[in-house]
């Protein structure tokens, strides 16, 4: 079964595409098998960094029935090892993935045969992006420095950590939750996730239970992209202990990226950094964080939450 890696972040401009992109390469490059799919539906750019203007297929062709097998979408990148499934002629309305095709996806996503899948989210806290994040219990998150870019990927969390808890609940028996959680602890509960995990280790042992075992079972990561020479170089350390204290699920800060101009230019010229730019700090830092996480990653693309 193939390793998954899905990398999502809460803004817009974290680094998402440069990330999977980056880390496609170099799997590939070291003779692993390796596909990336664009899954940053309705705002698709993946193609971009990997020297494909203009995809002749895409995602929207498995989703549309114009193929039956997703297999049928995969694109052969200028790369050797290296695959792309594109969103590039995603319609106007996929991004309002239905259940049952979000649940297709998924389980041919499953089948299909390569050492390492590397799935590029959407930005924000749409379903379709909690769930295919869920989908792997490797999930990887990316932020800038920025307050407004942690901020955002704290909320990514915070949705995620709230998606996988309502899996454990009828509809019915979520609403009687949130009824709780607002009777003991006011108007918008829902913003601080250990409200909600105290009544449910009150009132759900049970549950409780089941939850803490399932998510000590998950492997995240943080990544810090962008960090330039005056940023605090232990701010990704800072954030996963605050997650660990809010949310208290164990976020592993995997490294640093380091801000580098040469990223622009080699986006804008549609070529991979890495190649142009092989021994610039930003370069070591990517071969690195692959290094690490290539390590501590398993396997498992889970599906028995949706």
């Amino acid at each position: 079964m193939a390793h998954i890696w899905p990398i999502g972040g809460g803004k817009g401009g974290s680094g998402k595409s440069f990330l999977a992109s980056s880390m496609g390469h170099l799997l590939a490059k070291s003779g692993r098998k390796t596909l990336l799919i664009d899954l940053d539906l309705g705002a698709a750019n993946l193609h971009t960094m990997v020297a494909i203007p203009y995809p002749e297929k895409s995602f929207s062709d498995f989703v549309t029935k114009k193929v039956s097998d997703l297999q049928d979408t995969i694109l052969q990148t200028p790369f050797s090892n290296l695959f792309l499934i594109s969103g590039a002629h995603d319609s106007l309305d996929i991004a309002n993935l239905p259940y049952e095709k979000k649940i297709k996806t998924l389980k041919s996503i499953a089948k299909l045969k390569y050492e390492y899948i590397i799935l590029d989210l959407g930005a924000g806290t749409a379903y379709n992006t909690l769930d295919f994040f869920l989908a792997s219990r490797n999930g990887i998150f990316i932020t800038t420095p920025e307050p407004t870019s942690i901020e955002n990927v704290y909320r990514l969390m915070r949705a995620i950590y709230l998606r996988r808890i309502r899996h454990y609940f009828s509809a019915a028996d979520f609403r009687a939750l949130e009824k709780k959680v607002k009777e003991y602890m006011g108007d918008d509960p829902f913003k601080k996730p250990e409200h909600i995990v105290s009544i449910v280790k009150k009132d759900y042992p049970y549950k409780y239970a089941m939850i803490k075992k399932d998510f000590s079972s998950f492997r995240f990561k943080l990544i810090i992209n962008q960090l330039r020479k005056q940023d605090n170089t232990s701010l990704g350390e800072q954030i996963c202990k605050i997650i660990k204290k809010h949310l208290g699920i164990n976020v592993d800060f995997a490294g640093n990226i380091a801000y580098d101009e040469h990223v622009h230019d080699a986006i804008c010229q549609r070529v991979c950094f890495l190649d142009r730019y092989p021994y610039t700090r930003a370069a070591n830092d990517l071969r690195e964080l692959k290094k690490k996480m290539s390590y501590s990653f398993g396997e498992q693309l889970s599906l028995d939450y949706l």
